[in-house]
């Protein structure tokens, strides 16, 4: 599966020690990520990332563009409720394009526990079907 993982600063660190908590099914996965987080999540486990730019130059919408083809199966995107960003826009859109295209989001750890348990038994294996046939929204 395709997995993108994206943070927030404020959130980088909660990240990079989920990562790194659940190496060994992330590893099974083909990972991407936004710039800076990319690249600490590599550093800390030395799994392999491909990375985009960062958020607010941009890497949330490459990130959006592969969810557009259908291309991405679950995002990992720690968000900081607490602080104004810059690319806000952009934070939004991406959440909309999850919404349209079924993608599973995980926001803060609480979900990102689940939806790697699920990731790791099994339960997101709809989205290979879904991936396959274009399917977006049920439709």
């Amino acid at each position: 599966m395709n997995i993108a993982l994206i943070a927030h600063d404020q959130k980088k660190n909660d990240l990079v020690q989920f990562v790194t908590a659940y190496q060994a099914i992330f590893a099974k996965h083909t990972l991407h990520a936004t710039g800076t987080t990319g690249l600490r999540i590599h550093e800390a486990t030395g799994l392999s990332i491909t990375r985009y730019q960062s958020g607010p130059l941009g890497g949330d919408q490459e990130i959006g563009a592969l969810i557009a083809k259908n291309q991405m199966d679950a995002i990992f995107f720690f968000r900081d409720p607490l602080t104004a960003q810059p690319h806000e826009p952009d934070v939004s859109a991406l959440v909309r394009l999850c919404d349209v295209y079924s993608i599973p989001l995980a926001t803060n750890m609480g979900t990102a526990e689940l939806l790697i348990r699920g990731l790791d038994e099994g339960l997101l294996d709809w989205r290979n079907i879904a991936r396959e046939k274009g399917v977006r929204n049920g439709k």
